[in-house]
């Protein structure tokens, strides 16, 4: 039995490190190990001092008391006896309501108020009870535009919804553009309840106020003003409410005209505007916009008691604003005024241009006189008859130069034949027989015309082209037929190829159109708007009561502005908001109108902020990167960035689009905001040639329809061909001379794919800027009836007696005019 051996431990026994201490060290055992020691994280951070829990506790403290300093503030910045009152806008959403009605019920609440009137028709509320001022503006229910500008400069929206009808297409339409426009703090009315039953009144206030769910942010509070109590509890909600901030308003001035006079000075004058300044200072050497007018400087500014104090004054007295004395505040400096230029002058020469422009050929066409035409007709025939009778004219003019881009769009079609139609021949027969039975008169080319002034069959088959291209372009994007009686060479000669469209470079500058030279460009447009809206000028300040002088006003502008009796808004533009510059704006469809594809470079209507303008834009994809794919259309539910020529308009401002219709009406096809003021933005325009797979052998592959002559392939074999299925190739040679080409894949090729050959080319916007734009028809229909509301509002007494029009089987007669 052999003896155990005793166990001795291994060399390579694992031998575990000892702690350096025991216990936990404090942090002055660590300060003291570290010597001074910083590590380099401490020393990258900015040195931060620890706080003791007093100091953490007052801290807070002065932190809650500036936030509700600043909060007293701008409560305390409309509406006191030293800010202007609040503004609001009362805004039916049936011609079957009178809003008057509702003014009659919230003057009549508060027995130690003091309601007036201005020449303007804006009714101003003094209440002693809660110390607050309110302004009251009735825009015609008829004109968007009218509600749309009252609305610009509101503090408060008051909606009047209807009890006992639905909203129509044209409240939705109202409702919509402002939304989109901005909204400010609403306040919901309910009207039409008086004659109801008490459970169908609970019934239709329920109705009502899913509608609004559906429609507005937040929770919903609708008011009735059946009661004494309910007007003062809606007077006391407006007053009470938090405001909404606006930017594009918040970060200019503006005011509300209360008083318009004008002073004839030749074919134009000066506007001497009265009224209460808000959001920011207004300087007298800035411009001023006016929404439909456009840009204009100022000549003065004076400073007038305030019409509409907070004490009383006396019940129903209105205070005569012509006898009321005003002083000199500032006066404009003409070194120090900004100018009304726009754009730059080009100088025709510069380039040493020695062709004649498309203006100059365009106006050179227009002044060349239309010659008569000399007909042999039989006698006794009208010349509206000899107007169509047909000749043998073979000589026909047919323009060959095409608009480019309506050639990419067309390259489907066919050619027509149109085919030639005889005319009237004179049989056989002597001199005698000819002179009796025919004479010649003479026709102007424009005679006979009538009935293709009248139907528009153009229009038509324009309307046509359009849908039938939008659809093509939806189902195949960017996809187009080689010409045959063209070269490809030559026919798309503009364009070039691309190897990566993301990280290929393209010079921003690179062969910029005329209409370029024209313009501003920002070095830094962020950096500028900053700047811009941090700015701080010496001027009127916000709540002051002012007279302003607007030089150089037309007297036409201010003869519509008396015919259309809509409130006259003004406001002061920012630095450099007057110049011309490259605009994108993002807008997304709007499913209320936007129905039918919009067509790049078409006319639409644009509320960008505080402006309105027409203008025919380019469309591109909202992407990253600096090339943006152009976009043919802007179909239903999609996203674009439209880039046109515009006045600057500094960001966060809001944009809509509206579509003109050819009755006069507009609608509501796209929402969006401002994107930036870049003219660099390269929009790049894609074009794909086709081709089909003739025979196919592992990688190489025969393609033909994708050009039809040996040149083209030649010219374009540099270029990489790409397919459906996601293979990638090149061209090898062509084969004959009849567009047959050899191609190389990196992978086996499907006899059911298609080849692809993508073409690039920049695309620019046309100067089509038109800052005068007639305004909509109207939003209701009205009929004539013995049944007419007549609004007039000089004197508290008139406002009492105002009833709503009776109801009738589906129409209601309103009237809606200014004092």
């Amino acid at each position: 039995m052999a003896l155990s051996q005793p166990h001795r431990p291994s060399a390579l026994k694992q031998q575990n490190k000892k702690h350096n201490t025991l216990g936990h060290r404090t942090k002055g055992a660590l300060s003291r190990l570290s010597k001074g020691r910083v590590s380099v994280k401490t020393l990258s951070k900015k040195a931060r001092k620890e706080l003791s829990r007093q100091e953490r506790r007052n801290r807070s403290k002065q932190i809650r008391a500036q936030k509700r300093e600043e909060a007293t503030a701008r409560k305390r910045a409309l509406g006191s006896a030293s800010s202007p009152p609040f503004l609001v806008s009362v805004v039916p959403l049936s011609p079957s309501i009178n809003p008057r009605k509702i003014l009659n019920a919230l003057i009549s609440c508060d027995k130690t108020a003091t309601a007036t009137t201005s020449s303007q028709g804006i009714i101003h509320l003094s209440s002693s009870r809660y110390k607050q001022r309110y302004s009251f503006v009735v825009p015609p229910v008829n004109d968007l535009y009218a509600v749309l500008d009252s609305i610009k400069v509101s503090d408060t929206l008051m909606l009047l919804w209807p009890g006992d009808e639905e909203i129509g297409e044209a409240s939705d339409l109202l409702l919509s553009s402002i939304l989109a426009q901005g909204l400010p703090v609403p306040v919901h009315v309910l009207s039409g309840l008086d004659d109801m039953a008490q459970k169908k009144k609970h019934v239709a206030r329920q109705n009502v106020i899913r509608e609004i769910e559906l429609r507005f942010p937040g929770t919903v509070k609708l008011h009735s003003i059946e009661r004494e109590q309910d007007a003062l509890l809606l007077l006391r909600q407006i007053g009470a409410q938090k405001q909404r901030p606006i930017f594009f308003r918040d970060n200019r001035p503006h005011i509300m005209a209360e008083k318009v006079e004008f002073h004839e000075e030749g074919s134009s004058g000066t506007l001497k505007v009265h009224g209460y300044i808000r959001g920011r200072v207004l300087s007298v050497n800035g411009l001023v916009h006016i929404p439909g007018w456009g840009e204009y400087q100022m000549s003065r500014i004076d400073t007038a008691v305030d019409p509409h104090p907070l004490e009383n004054r006396g019940r129903g007295k209105q205070l005569d604003i012509v006898d009321e004395e005003t002083h000199l505040l500032e006066e404009a400096d003409p070194n120090l005024q900004e100018d009304l230029t726009s754009t730059n002058e080009v100088d025709p020469l510069e380039g040493e241009q020695t062709w004649p422009t498309e203006e100059e050929l365009r106006e050179a066409e227009e002044n060349v006189p239309s010659k008569p035409r000399i007909k042999r007709v039989p006698k006794g025939t009208s010349d509206y008859q000899a107007a169509w009778i047909l000749e043998n004219d073979d000589e026909e003019s047919v323009s060959d130069e095409e608009n480019e881009s309506d050639m990419d769009d067309n390259e489907n079609l066919a050619p027509v034949d149109i085919a030639s139609q005889d005319g009237y021949e004179c049989e056989e027969g002597s001199d005698e027989e000819d002179s009796e039975e025919y004479e010649t008169v003479t026709v102007s080319n424009a005679e006979g015309n009538d009935y293709d002034e009248k139907v528009d069959y153009d229009a038509e088959m324009d309307d046509l082209q359009k849908m039938q291209s939008a659809r093509e372009d939806k189902m195949f994007p960017d996809e187009i037929d080689t010409p045959q009686n063209i070269p490809a060479r030559i026919r798309f000669q503009k364009f070039r190829g691309l190897q990566s469209f993301r990280a290929s470079p393209w010079d921003p500058s690179e062969n910029l159109p005329v209409d370029y030279s024209r313009i501003f460009q920002f070095e830094n447009f962020q950096r500028t708007r900053k700047r811009v809206i941090k700015d701080e000028r010496e001027g009127a300040l916000p709540g002051w009561y002012v007279v302003i002088h607007i030089s150089e006003i037309p007297r036409y502008m201010y003869d519509s502005h008396v015919a259309s009796r809509s409130p006259l808004v003004i406001f002061g533009l920012l630095p450099h908001e007057q110049k011309m510059s490259v605009i994108n704006v993002v807008i997304k469809s709007h499913s209320l109108g936007h129905f039918r594809a919009i067509k790049s470079k078409e006319r639409l209507i644009f509320h960008i902020g505080f402006r309105r303008f027409a203008n025919a834009p380019i469309f591109s994809e909202h992407s990253t990167g600096n090339k943006h794919k152009f976009a043919r259309y802007f179909h239903p539910g999609a996203t674009v960035v439209a880039t046109m020529f515009a006045p600057v308009t500094f960001p966060p401002a809001s944009v809509t689009v509206f579509r003109e219709r050819p009755d006069g009406a507009q609608d509501l096809v796209a929402t969006g905001s401002v994107l930036s003021a870049e003219p660099k933005r390269i929009v790049v325009k894609r074009l794909v040639l086709s081709g089909h797979p003739f025979k196919v052998n592992r990688k190489t592959a025969v393609v033909r329809y994708m050009f039809f002559n040996r040149e083209d392939i030649l010219w374009f074999k540099p270029l990489e061909l790409r397919t459906k299925w996601g293979r990638r190739g090149h061209i090898k040679e062509p084969l004959g001379t009849h567009g047959h080409m050899k191609c190389h894949f990196d992978g086996q090729l499907k006899s059911q794919d298609t080849v692809l050959l993508n073409l690039y080319k920049r695309i620019f916007p046309k100067w089509k800027f038109d800052p005068h734009v007639a305004r909509p028809s109207p939003l209701y229909t009205f009929h004539s009836s013995s049944d007419v509301v007549k609004v007039n509002s000089d004197s508290e007494e008139d406002i009492s007696e105002q009833q709503p029009a009776p109801k009738k089987a589906k129409t209601v007669t309103f009237f809606t005019s200014r004092p």
